[in-house]
């Protein structure tokens, strides 16, 4: 049994110990009247060291410019917002530990987790079992919601399957010839997961795609000589890989040296969050994701004024622009402030208790800079995703996408109730009559 199923498995004999003993409550989680506190405590939980904290570091950067906004201008409902950080890196059993401390002994008010899906997966039977308001605030792992109900729980994004199937639909609305195809993803859940969901989308919607290469070398390679040989012997028209961070970077530049961008075309739908770092070695003509619709380029924001204030007040303070977990971090504490406002104002000006805190998520709309986010019944974020091709313009110094597609956010995500392979195996070619065009420049 895999650590993570032992965990969850572990949460939920938690929760039924907890059903059992009757009302026993922890701290603050029952129906009595909360007391407004000095603080408001924020657990947040993000990779500070390691291959992934190129996501984490950005994102907790992100949190305390953000807060630090926040108190400037009173804090929320009048309360000054502290974060307390933990480090996913050294693996779940510190995190659960860490999660239980958090909201035991330190009494968070709410919780943020986290960026692996690993984590998320052990961290949300918690937010049942301690019955604290936690926001999923980057992970992508589908299972959450589609495996278990949450009432604490919330993703304030969205998740694989979008962010997967809009990049799929981009090729097929704007190069639909392809015939070869090859898969280089990494070796754990993640590169196994977003393949097998990229596959079964693929066979519903254009069947007959051979498949010439399948590729899995481990997490943290640092050398893809073998795996570029055999794509370029294989010649496959499209490449798809999720690669992430110093992998992909790794990735991009040894297939760049030897011209496999000139053989084949890519779709790389986690490339965002390294195209700084690659700056012109980045090919143009490849289409490139974000996991949402976070573009510093975006083609037509919501709030334009907003996003640039965020964007340039990131810049002054990093010396680098924004990457896309820094607007998963945004978006999370835009849905922490929305939920308090309106909880706050249903109870009269009162401070929430757990429940009520958890109940004004439900449903909960909220503003981000470029779009406005709606928390389904389930819990999960709908986000719309923009997918575009690598391009190059005066204004930065690495690739941004061109042509770019936003894709509605129902339209790419699984309907509540259903499993998304279940529900990728339903489409039909006839979807791609609803794409939209793609926005000129």
């Amino acid at each position: 049994m895999s650590t993570q199923t032992q965990l969850s498995r572990r949460g939920a004999l938690a929760v039924a110990a907890g059903a059992v003993s009757g009302s026993l409550l922890w701290p603050g989680s029952g129906s009595a009247q909360a007391q407004k506190p000095a603080e408001l405590k924020v657990g947040i939980t993000t990779f500070l060291s390691g291959p992934a904290s190129v996501f984490g570091v950005p994102a907790r950067h992100t949190a305390e410019m953000l807060f630090e906004e926040i108190n400037r201008a009173g804090g929320i409902g009048g309360v000054p917002v502290r974060a307390l950080f933990v480090d996913e890196a050294p693996g779940t059993d510190h995190l659960v530990g860490e999660f239980r401390r958090l909201v035991q002994n330190e009494g968070v008010h709410v919780m943020f987790a986290s960026i692996s899906s690993g984590s998320c997966l052990a961290c949300t039977p918690l937010s049942d079992e301690l019955r604290k308001t936690t926001i999923l605030w980057d992970c992508g792992t589908q299972r959450i919601f589609e495996e278990g109900r949450h009432p604490y729980a919330f993703r304030t994004q969205g998740y694989a399957t979008p962010e997967v199937l809009a990049p799929l639909l981009y090729l097929l609305k704007t190069r639909p010839d392809f015939r070869t195809l090859a898969v280089i993803n990494q070796d754990y859940a993640w590169g196994r997961d977003s393949w097998e969901i990229w596959k079964t989308a693929m066979d519903a919607l254009k069947p007959g795609v051979r498949v010439v290469a399948e590729l899995f070398p481990r997490l943290g390679a640092p050398d893809y000589s073998t795996e570029v040989t055999r794509l370029l012997a294989a010649r496959p028209d499209v490449i798809y890989s999720t690669h992430w961070g110093g992998d992909l970077v790794t990735l991009v530049r040894q297939a760049a040296e030897r011209r496999l961008f000139d053989r084949s075309t890519f779709v790389l739908p986690v490339a965002e969050a390294s195209l700084q770092i690659l700056g012109r070695t980045m090919p143009a003509g490849h289409i490139i994701g974000t996991r949402g619709d976070h573009w510093n380029n975006h083609p037509r924001p919501r709030d334009p004024a907003r996003l640039s204030r965020f964007v340039e007040s990131y810049r002054r303070r990093q010396n680098e622009y924004p990457i896309y977990p820094c607007h998963h971090m945004y978006q999370a504490i835009s849905a922490m402030q929305a939920a308090y406002e309106k909880a706050i104002a249903a109870k009269g000006g009162g401070w929430p208790n757990d429940q009520e805190l958890a109940a004004a998520f439900r449903g909960l709309e909220f503003a981000t800079p470029t779009s406005t986010i709606t928390l389904r019944e389930d819990g999960q974020g709908l986000e719309d995703q923009i997918v575009g091709v690598s391009s190059f313009t005066d204004r930065f110094p690495f690739a941004v996408p061109k042509d770019m597609i936003i894709f509605p956010a129902a339209m790419v995500s699984t309907p509540v109730g259903q499993k998304s392979v279940d529900w990728l195996k339903t489409l039909k070619p006839d979807l791609l009559a609803q794409v939209p065009a793609p926005i000129a420049g």
